[in-house]
């Protein structure tokens, strides 16, 4: 199904506001507003996306009275692999509005443009980072974990050398990353999302943006003229801490020469501490064990996710159920796949060929009886991308449940996910 193209024109408002595409013109008064309401570094960051070629001004949209930006939104384009089946997805950031024009329905406005340039541009899903509740009012709802970062209580020892390096190599080095250095970076960052069932990878165009922006800095190690591992480091605050995210490593040596490098970036003579984001399972996280505090979370932290169109992720997802069918050993009988969200139901034909169409019904109050699931509409992208699986809902959850557990739990298993994102979650 395509998409239909969303209108360029403006799209009159109330009050005299006015909705439209954000022009070069509009520049410097959006990143005054984004400034205002955010951070100083949101204008930079705004002018890198909407001048870069893979994104430009029609990313974003603005709400102007007369000559002036009253509110704003930019729509990031994404892609989310889930298995070994990639998604293409949308992100909105920089959302901002003049006080004075709160209250007005004006991010409302907004968002549905964002949602129908997300369609246009093919997007199946999106995803967010965004305040506590509010954009669930949007059609959003928290489906997946955002890792934790414990603190570090100590440092790796420095490793034995005979004076040159380890083994006669020479001594590591931590650097500021250049654009040279990207496929490098990316190499590594794909090996350890790779051990993720849920990932969202940095786009080319985003890797450009986050060398050149204030709020986070790219860096690699590199041995003897070979990139061995990389990370994004936030500058020490007042108190000098620091943040080290996206983390990724060649081997647990490089993995701890890195702790250690970015330890050293704290200014001398504060007591700032230094986090690291824990990415399970990882290089990194193995090498890290014995120097991080890792105490249970007393927050759950979420990264939003909407499905604006069940029918058709279903649809985009039938290769990997196929996949999910086939390890459990599940035979391909005659048989339908049955999902209700109690208001509408969809239906998947299994046949020893493969899985059919989507089939979109209306309500089914008692998914039960037709063999299938039933699922709260806004738990569904819990279901499909959380960490928690259709077994883990149905014990937290009275409107998920199924009487086929083997069939739904081979459908939707607990998943783990690693996502990387413009602008880091802490």
């Amino acid at each position: 199904m395509t998409a239909p193209t969303p209108s360029t024109a403006p799209i009159p408002l109330a009050d005299g506001l006015v909705l439209r595409q954000a022009r070069p013109s509009d520049l410097d008064r959006i990143g005054a507003l984004l400034a205002e309401r955010g951070d100083a570094g949101d204008a930079l960051d705004h002018r890198l996306v909407v001048t870069d070629p893979d994104a430009g001004p029609a990313a974003c949209a603005v709400v102007v009275h007369g000559d002036r930006v009253v509110s704003t939104a930019t729509l990031l384009d994404e892609e989310l692999r889930v298995g070994d089946l990639r998604l293409p997805a949308g992100q909105v950031e920089l959302v901002a509005t003049d006080p004075e024009f709160e209250g007005r329905g004006l991010v409302r406005a907004l968002m549905r443009w964002a949602h129908e340039r997300s369609a246009a541009r093919g997007h199946v899903v999106q995803v967010m980072i965004g305040i506590p509740y509010f954009y669930r009012l949007f059609g959003y709802e928290y489906a997946i974990d955002i890792p934790p970062a414990p603190t570090v209580h100590s440092t790796p020892p420095a490793e034995p050398t005979d004076g040159a390096g380890h083994l006669g190599e020479t001594a590591p080095v931590l650097r500021i990353a250049r654009p040279a250095d990207f496929p490098a970076m990316a190499a590594l960052q794909d090996a350890a999302q790779s051990r993720f069932d849920v990932a969202m990878p940095h786009s080319a165009a985003c890797w450009r943006w986050l060398s050149a922006h204030d709020a986070s800095t790219l860096r690699v190690l590199e041995r003897a003229g070979t990139i061995v591992a990389t990370a994004r480091t936030t500058p020490p605050d007042e108190d000098g801490d620091v943040l080290l995210a996206e983390a990724a490593a060649h081997d647990e040596r490089a993995a701890r020469d890195l702790l250690r490098a970015v330890a050293a970036l704290r200014p001398e003579g504060t007591d700032g501490t230094l986090r690291v984001v824990h990415r399970a399972g990882t290089v990194t996280a193995d090498a890290w064990r014995e120097f991080v505090d890792h105490e249970p979370r007393t927050q759950a932290e979420q990264y939003y996710v909407r499905l604006p169109d069940v029918a058709v992720l279903l649809d985009r997802l039938r290769p990997l159920f196929r996949q999910r069918l086939d390890a459990a050993g599940i035979d391909h009988t005659d048989r339908d796949i049955v999902i209700s969200t109690f208001g509408a139901h969809y239906r998947i034909p299994v046949r020893a060929g493969g899985l059919g169409g989507v089939v979109t019904g209306g309500a089914m109050q008692s998914p039960g009886a037709a063999n299938g699931i039933g699922v709260a509409p806004d738990q569904l992208p819990a279901l499909f991308f959380g960490p928690l699986g259709v077994e883990g809902l149905t014990r937290v959850r009275p409107d998920v449940y199924t009487s086929e557990e083997a069939l739904f739990q081979a459908l939707f298993p607990a998943l783990t996910a690693d996502l990387l994102s413009y602008y880091l979650p802490y």
